[in-house]
């Protein structure tokens, strides 16, 4: 995550290089909080296994002020740790921070978690200085756009958009809009269809090179799950079945998202009133 704060400490950094003579003064002491959380896994010294939840905060007054911090598994709870950068980023000029949750989809973490915890940092902090929560990045418009210049080298017959998923009614709407840009199909692992049954389907279809494209953010459980299961599956292990009903069957495994310069910038364009959907060449 610091290496992703880092990023977007220099992305604003450029952002006020560049358009420093059209931003009024009064506006310069605007403190953004960037909230990492996601449901895969991440590292800590503390916690090697599983780390979910991280929040990067930000700063435009002149020396962009960027933190960390943790909705699950922290040593304080997130609406703490909300307070004590807030107080920070009071001491430094700034009059409002800004959340915006690193979840690729709406769910209960964004709509009601964290909004919880905004509150009560909200509560606690009074009328010195405003929090205000923002988009999450998925729902960033030119998402999909980045992730399809990312995929650009991945040269297989068939792709297999893999994510978390969730049972809530329109929940996978947002997956599947993502999925149709990058040319793949949709499989989910905690609902269906899964990603063997859409292994069967394109198999079935007469495809024989499948790339399977991780809809996370960064490496952990789940991506580390399904790379020990696409090596299964080559070597007639775990999915014996499958191999021996498709010999000349080619699966493959992409990266996650990751953590790059176009990233960073669509989280300082979230943090802007309106997010601006531009071509990826000139993301970062």
């Amino acid at each position: 995550m610091e290496k992703l704060a880092e990023l977007v400490r220099t992305q604003l950094r450029i952002q006020e290089a560049t358009y420093s003579d059209r931003i009024p003064e009064e506006a310069a002491p605007l403190c953004i909080s960037v909230l990492k959380a996601t449901p895969d896994t991440l590292a800590s010294p503390r916690q090697p296994h599983r780390v979910t939840g991280s929040t990067m905060l930000v700063s435009r007054a002149g020396h962009p002020l960027v933190g960390t911090a943790t909705l699950e598994l922290a040593d304080t709870p997130l609406h703490e740790q909300i307070c004590e950068f807030a107080s920070v980023a009071l001491a430094a000029g700034c009059k409002e921070v800004q959340l915006l949750p690193i979840f690729l989809l709406p769910g209960v973490h964004v709509r009601e978690d964290i909004p919880t915890e905004v509150a009560l940092a909200q509560k606690s902090l009074g009328e010195a200085i405003t929090i205000h929560q923002r988009p999450h990045l998925g729902a960033h418009p030119s998402l999909g756009t980045m992730l399809a210049s990312q995929l650009a080298a991945v040269d297989t017959e068939a792709k297999i958009m893999l994510a978390h998923g969730t049972r809530r009614a329109g929940g996978n709407e947002p997956v599947e809009a993502v999925a149709k840009q990058l040319g793949a199909v949709a499989a989910y692992w905690s609902v269906k269809p899964t990603l063997e049954e859409q292994i069967v389907t394109l198999a079935n279809a007469g495809h024989q090179q499948i790339a399977i494209v991780p809809y996370f953010l960064f490496c952990g459980g789940i991506t580390d799950a399904i790379a020990k299961r696409c090596r299964e599956a080559q070597i007639a292990k775990s999915i014996t079945s499958l191999q021996a009903r498709f010999p000349k069957l080619e699966l493959s495994l992409a990266n996650p998202i990751g953590v790059s310069p176009q990233l960073a910038n669509l989280i300082v364009e979230l943090t802007e009133d309106k997010p601006n959907p531009r071509d990826v060449d000139q993301l970062g």
